[in-house]
């Protein structure tokens, strides 16, 4: 079947959108925004991970109260906290650089 359709050929003159700058830099900024959070968060989560281990070892209350689960509800909400909101923070960042640099290119 495939074989009996009309191939299509493009044309080798492709006309750029004006539009495909910013897709690459939209995917950039994403790319650089989850580069960013997944550092971040990596680090929020081994911060957080030594005071919740040691406090559930020494401190009789988190002793008899927190389980394994709950300890790894902790550690992991650090860690997707600081995922988000640096993510929405590089992004918003490079939203405002590229909304300024267009502004200043029309003034």
């Amino acid at each position: 079947m495939r074989n009996s359709l009309p191939s299509i050929q493009v044309s080798s003159l492709i006309v750029a959108s004006p539009d495909e700058q910013r897709g690459v830099d939209s995917k950039s900024s994403i790319r650089e925004a989850v580069q960013e959070g997944f550092k971040n968060a990596s680090i929020a989560a081994a911060v957080t991970a030594v005071p919740t281990l040691v406090g559930c070892r020494v401190i009789p209350w988190a002793k008899a109260n927190l389980n394994h689960t709950a300890q790894a509800l902790i550690i992991s909400a650090a860690g997707i906290a600081a995922f988000f909101v640096t993510a929405d923070k590089t992004i918003l960042g490079r939203a405002r650089e590229n909304s300024m640099g267009k502004y200043d290119k029309t003034g």
